[in-house]
């Protein structure tokens, strides 16, 4: 706007003003010249210089013998110079030469005559039209200042947003956003304030959902601990230890059950060394091969995502004889690949094991206790960290279970 401002101004008004400045200029020097070669003598430039200087500020000077200057200095502003040009050009039948740039109020302007040079010193805002440099200062001025005010807007606005995102972003992860408060324009305090309430909807949501399982899986103990104290005291027969496996079948699906309310525990996350944890995560899994890695620092859950990461290796234990782990710390995400030699899962069917409760018709889903939650916990718990569980196939011709966190 401000650049089709100045165009209009130049084009439509200060150009204007500046060629009748110029003609007029042109016309007094092309008199002057004209009067002096009536009487082409040095006491006739000092009578016109006379009658210039005080009235036209044009002061002239006969300088007898020299030849015009033949090197141009070009001014800033282009269009200065072809408009003094152009009307000198139509004014002057004289070879001329001028220069705008040499004097910061004057204008030097020599004409050829016969008897050497006639040298004019105009004064610049009689050539020029001075509101000219004045608009630009303004311009400029007004354009620094306007842009400053919308920076300072347009951040008002944006950083609101950016805290929502940024929110969002902390709350898909499962950290503490208690600190957020919606401000801004309506338009995002009313995004904000529908955040904080489907927040609120969703933590409602887990937290009936984990008292449900929690409580159906306790009430069943004490009935299911009776039975076992029961069987433990009947004679060892066939029927007693079907019915004592049975038993131990319902409480490993107790179990499972707990272990999947607890999916979205409250654990806080903490900055851990990841050798550290790879180590605590692999003990008692001497038979995994672990791949060498970087050590660095890392925030997450520990308790958390070593369960989650077991569950990925016990799954691949289950299932193969040969099982890697090998760690991938790339600019965005670490990677934790489980990667395994067994039966592999169909492409069709990888979408259907983080159901819970799903088992697949080969028996290829990794169920701790065989109840169809483990792979379901381990995706529980990646997404709590704002991660995912990808499935591939492994080099070895299994499965490979990628464990995939942000940085």
């Amino acid at each position: 706007m401000q650049m089709a401002v100045a165009w209009f101004f130049f084009n439509a008004h200060w150009a204007r003003v500046t060629s009748n400045l110029s003609d007029s200029v042109a016309a007094d020097v092309a008199v002057a010249v004209q009067l002096f070669q009536q009487d082409p003598t040095d006491e006739n430039a000092k009578s016109l210089d006379a009658l210039l200087r005080p009235d036209m500020e044009l002061s002239v000077v006969l300088r007898p013998d020299e030849l015009l200057p033949t090197s141009n200095r070009n001014a800033f502003f282009s269009t200065l110079d072809k408009t003094l040009r152009r009307s000198l050009n139509e004014t002057l039948d004289e070879p001329f030469w001028f220069d705008t740039t040499r004097y910061p109020n004057h204008v030097d302007i020599q004409v050829k005559v016969d008897q050497g040079v006639l040298r004019f010193i105009a004064a610049r805002e009689r050539v020029f039209a001075p509101t000219g440099y004045v608009f630009i200062f303004w311009l400029i001025t007004a354009t620094v200042l306007l842009s400053l005010i919308s920076i300072l807007f347009i951040r008002r606005q944006s950083d609101p947003i950016k805290e929502l995102a940024d929110a969002a972003t902390s709350f898909g992860k499962g950290q503490d956003i208690s600190d957020f408060k919606p401000r801004g324009a309506s338009e995002v305090r009313m995004a904000g304030q529908s955040f904080l309430k489907m927040r609120s909807r969703i933590r409602r949501h887990l937290e009936q959902r984990t008292l449900m399982l929690a409580g159906v899986s306790h009430d069943l103990r004490t009935p299911l601990t009776r039975l076992k104290l029961q069987l433990a005291m009947q004679d060892d027969t066939e029927d007693t230890r079907a019915a004592r496996r049975d038993v131990d079948e319902m409480e490993a699906m107790l179990t499972g059950y707990l272990d999947f309310a607890r999916g979205m525990g409250t654990e806080k996350p903490d900055t851990v060394r990841l050798a550290d944890f790879v180590t605590q995560t692999m003990k008692g899994r001497d038979d995994v091969e672990v791949s060498d890695f970087e050590d660095r620092d890392i925030s997450i859950r520990p308790v958390m995502l070593r369960r989650s990461l077991g569950n990925l290796i016990n799954n691949a234990r289950k299932y193969g004889s040969n099982v890697d782990l090998r760690i991938e710390d790339t600019e965005d995400f670490l990677m934790f690949h489980v990667e395994d030699d067994g039966p592999g899962i169909p492409i069709e069917q990888r979408s259907e094991v983080f159901k819970a409760f799903q088992r697949l018709d080969g028996a290829r889903n990794q169920n701790i206790e065989g109840i169809g939650l483990g792979l379901s916990i381990a995706q529980d718990i990646a997404q709590l960290h704002g991660g995912t569980i990808l499935l591939a196939d492994s080099p070895k011709g299994g499965l490979r279970a990628t464990l995939r966190l942000p940085l």
